[in-house]
């Protein structure tokens, strides 16, 4: 017999309530979105590949303009981790969120008619890991 079929009906009635309610786990998207205020609004992209990305974006966009959040500060990293040395057919820039998600805005009628203007975050909020999305006031 082996160990795991030696569990007392106790941890299993343990690990049963739980994995019902787990109070140590962490939550990404909430560690990682937050209203610094009613000005700003700060999420963290890292870990997102592009087509998550966008539509986590839209969403952002969309609850930010509703609530009339006037700036969104988007952590993507610098795609110092991205693997496209490899494949001739793939941009070096535009296969980072940095890129990506500035020209997904742009050519989206519904999110560009929200968007002010787009660019790099400043050195103390990310530099070049980063972008600052100004939202228009509807």
């Amino acid at each position: 017999m082996k160990d795991k079929d030696k569990i007392s009906k106790k941890d299993k009635k343990t690990w049963e309530e739980y994995t019902k309610n787990p109070k140590d786990i962490i939550d990404k998207e909430e560690v990682f979105s937050k209203i610094i205020n009613k000005k700003r609004y700060k999420f963290d992209l890292h870990g997102f590949n592009y087509t998550d990305a966008k539509i986590k974006v839209e969403e952002i966009i969309n609850f930010c303009s509703k609530n009339r959040v006037t700036e969104i500060l988007l952590i993507t990293g610098k795609g110092l981790h991205t693997n496209n040395e490899k494949n001739i057919y793939v941009s070096k820039d535009y296969s980072k969120l940095q890129y990506l998600i500035p020209n997904y805005i742009q050519t989206d009628e519904n999110l560009s008619q929200k968007i002010i203007d787009i660019k790099k975050a400043d050195k103390a909020d990310g530099g070049d890991g980063a972008l600052l999305i100004k939202l228009k006031k509807l």
